[in-house]
């Protein structure tokens, strides 16, 4: 009993500690009077950042909650919708209907997929309402926006957001419903609203900096959990061009050092260009410090976090390659469908006359 009561003991204060550290640095950001640091979020609201979502004109295989239910509507034609879709699906597809894998299933990530690939497909193309079909249909008030429009959609994209929106309507129950945000704000704190895969990214552009914030993982829907991520090194689109994927940009994952190289031709997890120090296991569902130094002139980047776990600041990622450098947005990253991150205390010191990383000196 003494044993464990020391572990206690021992597991509290390293929490206080580290509790500790994290309002220290938070502090050290916003009061001193010299430091070229300035916030990028207010607290209030999302001014100097852009929503960029990957799935607004999209379904994913995430977004197929209950694909069991899904598939027996659509094989037995169950309504006007239903059937409607079971006429445009492909062969394969409508014959899978009948045999949904248990969720437990390795087949089952793949059957959404193929599912998801089919519904993307058919809202891609011509538009899909018309008053028999979808009558009893209760529409949400973003698709009578879109429906009132009309004719008046000006391009594909906000056809195709009407289609999901009305496939969505139909299968509320079994299809998850993206809010038309994919970030807000709440309590103080910058939230992503786990509508899906996307970005919310800086107005500004950035070459050297110090970026410093404090974020948690809140909750993740079963199945669709992944770590919290952010972009350096991004590319902005121009106007009417569409995103690269992330913004071509390189992926850090606090707080475990976890990463990925989104450039155009790589798509993989960087191999050398990264470095992992300290391997960690820290719970991303408790408010955590995180300190990132990037160099685009030289292409490197290193990550720091202070969580209540720790002792002390750990360096946890390093990145470096000088082809992947360069002047672009920041960007917090929602991977996919179900993860609700939660972001406060952004701030930005740009052209930082230290170059190391000021976490590690506490």
């Amino acid at each position: 009993m003494q044993k464990r009561n020391s572990r206690f003991t021992h597991f509290i204060q390293r929490f206080i500690i580290g509790t500790a550290i994290i309002g220290v640095m938070s502090a050290a950001v916003a009061k001193s009077p010299e430091s070229k640091t300035v916030p990028l979020f207010d607290g209030k609201t999302l001014d100097g950042w852009i929503d960029i979502r990957d799935n607004y004109a999209s379904f994913s295989g995430g977004d197929i909650l209950n694909p069991g239910s899904f598939a027996q509507k659509l094989a037995t034609k169950s309504d006007a919708v239903a059937t409607f879709l079971n006429g445009r699906l492909s062969d394969s597809v409508r014959a899978s209907l009948a045999d949904c894998p248990q969720p437990e299933s390795p087949r089952m990530k793949r059957y959404r997929n193929a599912l998801a690939k089919d519904l993307n497909r058919i809202i891609s193309g011509a538009g899909i309402h018309n008053e028999l079909r979808f009558r009893g249909v209760a529409l949400k008030q973003e698709t009578r926006d879109l429906l009132a429009a009309g004719a008046k959609l000006k391009d594909a994209a906000s056809l195709a957001r009407l289609n999901k929106l009305l496939i969505e309507d139909a299968f509320a129950g079994d299809l998850a419903q993206s809010p038309s945000r994919g970030w807000i704000v709440k309590d103080g704190v910058l939230a992503s609203t786990g509508a899906g895969r996307g970005v919310l990214c800086t107005e500004k552009d950035y070459a050297r900096f110090r970026l410093t914030f404090t974020m948690r993982q809140a909750r993740a829907r079963p199945g669709q959990g992944h770590q919290p991520c952010v972009l350096i090194f991004c590319t902005r689109p121009r106007e009417g061009e569409k995103p690269l994927g992330a913004l071509g940009g390189i992926q850090l994952q606090p707080p475990n050092g976890s990463h990925w190289d989104y450039r155009p031709g790589k798509n993989n997890n960087g191999g050398a260009a990264f470095t992992k120090l300290n391997k960690t296991r820290y719970d991303n569902s408790v408010w955590f410090r995180v300190e990132i130094l990037a160099d685009a002139t030289k292409g490197t980047a290193r990550m720091a976090v202070a969580h209540p776990a720790m002792e002390k600041p750990r360096e946890v990622l390093r990145f470096s390659d000088p082809a992947a450098g360069k002047t672009g947005p920041i960007a917090l990253q929602m991977h996919n469908a179900g993860l609700f991150d939660e972001f406060k205390d952004i701030a930005i010191e740009i052209d930082p006359d230290v170059n190391e990383l000021l976490m590690l000196r506490e």
